[in-house]
């Protein structure tokens, strides 16, 4: 779809790749955002189709063209787009002309492996994470403990943890003696890490294998592959599991 000028900046950005709508209006709000050499922390800023923006001196160029696809992240792979400290990027993992544009949709962390997506659609992205649509995320999960069913069914009754809301797992099954599939509809930062440490469980492995209607089914680890538009209208549509 043709991008419509003037455009809100937070969405030129999030269409130029730099993240979600949320997550670009942060960075106007910190004032690392330039339209024509000067800084701009206005929220309803518009941009035009002339207008030099960039975002920590890097040059934001919008694409009309909007892109999904889906990732199966191995361990040992971050979900940023940059830093210094790492060196294996999950985003180099797609390796097409426009990957630049693209910004993961929510977060696997460094030991976490499995399905993550990847777009340049700011108004998609922030559905997909934002908690009001529960869009399900389902994982696998291996302890190197047994596990016990009492333990979970105390986790879909909402554990306080560290905060004042509580982490909560929606369903679980339990495969063998230390394989369980649990699904979580909000998905807190290492929510699932922190659940189980919390339960005295100590996680060997975590494969996300399903996002809302998006199943990782038979993707290779490090593969990717492109979502059609009708998948992504689907999975926003609230038709999940």
């Amino acid at each position: 779809m043709k991008i419509e000028y003037p455009i809100r900046l937070q969405s030129y950005l999030a269409k130029s790749g730099f993240g979600s709508r949320r997550s670009c209006e942060t960075l106007i709000k910190e004032g690392r955002v330039q339209v024509n050499l000067s800084a701009v922390t206005e929220m309803g800023t518009k941009v035009n189709e002339d207008d030099v923006i960039t975002v920590d001196g890097v040059l934001a160029e919008a694409s009309d063209k909007t892109l999904y696809y889906a990732l199966n992240k191995p361990r040992g792979y971050v979900c940023t787009n940059y830093d210094p400290n790492e060196t294996l990027y999950a985003r180099d993992l797609i390796t097409i002309p426009e990957k630049n544009l693209l910004f993961h949709v929510g977060r696997l962390d460094k030991e976490s492996s499995g399905l993550i997506l990847y777009t340049n659609d700011g108004n998609a992205a922030q559905k997909i994470t934002h908690p009001s649509y529960e869009i399900e995320k389902e994982y696998a999960v291996s302890t190197k403990e047994t596990l016990h069913m009492e333990d979970l069914q105390k986790a879909t009754k909402g554990l306080f943890i560290d905060s004042q809301k509580p982490y909560t797992i929606t369903r679980f099954s339990i495969k063998s003696k230390k394989w369980v599939y649990v699904t979580l509809k909000e998905g807190k930062n290492r929510e699932l890490r922190k659940i189980f440490t919390y339960l005295g469980y100590t996680i060997d492995q975590l494969v996300r294998i399903r996002i809302g209607t998006i199943e990782l089914g038979s993707l290779k680890e490090g593969r990717y592959r492109q979502l059609s538009k009708g998948e992504i209208s689907q999975l926003l549509d609230g038709k999940h599991r």
